[in-house]
C-alpha cells in the first residue's frame, strides 16, 4: 500500500512538472543592429515603413524608457547576455579598443541567459550576429549555453552582407559564390531568416529560446534591388554613399529604408509562423536595437532616426543608448499598453529567468521586468540607478540615470546634469543650478564599476 501511494505521488508530481513545462513561454529576442529610436513607426517614423513591428507594438507593450547595454555592439551584447552592466561585465568595449589591443570575449565564468534557460529545460538557439567570440575559444555560443548557432562569431565578418563564410555551430561553412567586395552571391539576411524559421520549426513543441540577432541596418548599406522598389520615385533627395570598407549601395536613403522594411517583413512572417504552428499565445517576442543609429546625418537629418534625442551611436547621451523596445505576448501582455518603467539590457536575463521559473545563478545588476509585462506593476522592483561607461574616440565617458535625472561625465571635464522629464533632448546642462544632485550622481559614476585591466578609464588610442 505504501509503495502504491508513493507511486501515485510520483506520477502526480511528474504530471505537475509536465504541466509546468507546458506553461513556460517560448522566448524570442529580436535584436536589430544600429536601429535608432525613431526608425520605427510606433516611435514616430513617417518615411520608413515598419507595419509588422508597429503591429507588435499595437498588440503588445511599448517601453518608453528602455536602454541598451552600451552605445556600441560588443559590450551591449555582453550586457544583454550576462545581466551585468558595463561597470561589471567582462566585455566593456569593441574588439580593437582594449588596453593590449587583443580582443576580449565573454569567458567560461560568465553565465549567459542561454545557460540559465538550459537549466529550466529550454532548447536554445542564436541566429545572426554574436560578436562575443573574436578569439573563437570559450566565447563561442555553443560554449555559452546555446544548442544551435548560425551566424557571425566576430565583428568584422558581420560588417558585410555577402560574407565568404559563416559559422554553423563551431563549423565554418563556405558560402559558395559569395564575394563581399562585389556583393555577389547570397545576401546573409535571408539566410539568417531562413535558419531562424528552421529553428522554430524544429523546436516549437518544447520550450525554446531564440536570440534572433539581425545585422540590419548596420553599415554596410546594401539590399536586393527588389526590396527598394517601394521607396523609389518618392522624390527623396539622394544621399550618395561612397564604398570603402563598407560596400554601400549608391543611394543611402532608399537602401536604408528598404533594409529596415525587409527586416520588418520577415518579423511579420515569423509571427505568422508561430500562429500557424499554434504556439503564438505561448511565445514572448521582444524587439529592440543594440544601440543608437549611425546612418542618419545629425547635421542634415532625413529620417530623424534618434527622435528627440541628442547624439547617436557611440554617445552616452540618449540618442546612443535609448532605443525602441516592444514586448508582445498574446493574451498575457495587455494589447496597446505603454510603460514608463526604466529598464535596460541587463534586465533581460532576470526577466527570462522569472518567466522560466528559476532564479539567476550569478550575481547580476539586472531587475526582472516580468511584473510589468504581466500587468503586475505594483510588484515591479525599480532600479536605484542605471550606469554606463564607454571608452572609444571621445572617451572615456560615463553616465548615470537615476529617476528623471541623467548625468554624463567626459574625462577630466565637469559632470553634466539633465532633467529628462523637462529636457529629454539633453540641451540644458543644469549642474550648476543643482549642485547637490550633480554631486550625488557623480558619486554613483565614481563608485559603480570594478577595475578591468583591459578596459581602464583612461584615454585610449587604437593599437595598430
Amino acid at each position: 500500500m505504501i509503495l502504491g501511494c508513493k507511486t501515485k505521488q510520483v506520477d502526480k508530481n511528474q504530471k505537475q512538472q509536465a504541466q509546468e513545462v507546458v506553461k513556460k513561454p517560448n522566448i524570442i529576442f529580436i535584436l536589430a543592429d544600429d536601429l535608432g529610436y525613431g526608425d520605427v513607426g510606433f516611435n514616430g517614423q513617417d518615411k520608413i515603413k515598419t507595419p509588422n513591428i508597429d503591429k507588435l507594438a499595437a498588440n503588445g507593450m511599448v517601453f518608453t524608457n528602455h536602454y541598451t547595454g552600451s552605445s556600441v555592439c560588443g559590450p551591449s551584447r555582453a550586457v544583454l547576455m550576462t545581466g551585468k552592466h558595463t561597470g561589471h561585465s567582462t566585455v566593456r568595449g569593441n574588439p580593437r579598443w582594449t588596453a593590449s589591443g587583443t580582443p576580449v570575449d565573454i569567458n567560461a565564468e560568465d553565465v549567459t541567459v542561454a545557460e540559465e534557460l538550459k537549466r529550466a529545460g529550454y532548447t536554445t538557439g542564436i541566429v545572426g550576429k554574436w560578436g562575443l567570440a573574436e578569439n573563437l575559444t570559450d566565447g563561442v555560443p555553443n560554449k555559452q549555453g546555446f544548442d544551435y548557432f548560425y551566424g557571425f562569431n566576430q565583428h568584422s565578418p558581420a560588417h558585410h552582407y555577402y560574407p565568404k563564410t559563416i559559422f554553423e555551430n563551431e563549423t565554418r561553412l563556405p558560402l559558395k559564390g559569395n564575394d563581399p567586395k562585389t556583393k555577389k552571391g547570397q545576401h546573409i539576411h535571408y539566410l539568417i531568416t531562413e535558419k531562424a524559421t528552421d529553428f522554430i520549426d524544429k523546436n516549437h513543441k518544447e520550450p525554446f529560446f531564440l536570440y534572433l540577432s539581425y545585422t540590419i541596418p548596420h553599415f554596410e548599406l546594401t539590399i536586393l534591388e527588389k526590396e527598394k522598389e517601394q521607396y523609389k520615385n518618392l522624390g527623396w533627395p539622394k544621399r550618395k554613399m561612397k564604398p570603402g570598407h563598407y560596400r554601400h549601395d549608391e543611394d543611402g536613403h532608399i537602401t536604408y529604408a528598404a533594409m529596415v522594411s525587409t527586416m520588418d517583413r520577415d518579423i511579420g512572417n515569423l509571427v505568422e509562423q508561430l500562429e500557424n504552428l499554434g504556439v503564438a499565445d505561448n511565445t514572448l517576442i521582444v524587439f529592440t536595437s543594440d544601440n543608437g543609429h549611425e546612418y542618419d546625418d545629425l547635421k542634415n537629418e532625413f529620417f530623424n532616426s534618434n527622435g528627440d534625442f541628442q547624439g547617436h551611436k557611440r554617445d552616452l547621451y540618449e540618442g546612443g543608448i535609448h532605443t525602441p523596445f516592444v514586448a508582445y505576448w498574446p493574451n498575457k501582455i495587455k494589447a496597446g499598453s505603454t510603460t514608463n518603467h526604466i529598464s535596460a539590457f541587463w534586465d533581460f536575463l532576470p526577466t527570462a529567468c522569472e518567466l522560466a521559473g528559476i532564479q539567476p545563478s550569478d550575481k547580476i545588476d539586472g531587475v526582472s521586468y516580468a511584473p510589468t509585462l504581466l500587468g503586475n506593476e505594483h510588484q515591479q522592483k525599480n532600479h536605484e540607478y542605471l550606469y554606463w561607461e564607454f571608452n572609444e574616440r571621445r572617451g572615456p565617458i560615463q553616465a548615470v540615470r537615476k529617476d528623471n535625472w541623467k548625468a554624463v561625465k567626459f574625462d577630466k571635464k565637469p559632470v553634466e546634469l539633465y532633467d529628462l522629464n523637462k529636457d529629454i533632448s539633453e540641451q540644458n546642462n543644469i549642474a550648476e543650478q543643482h549642485p547637490e544632485k550633480a554631486k550625488e550622481l557623480l558619486y554613483l559614476i565614481n563608485n559603480s564599476r570594478t577595475e578591468h585591466l583591459e578596459f581602464p578609464l583612461i584615454k585610449k588610442t587604437l593599437k595598430k
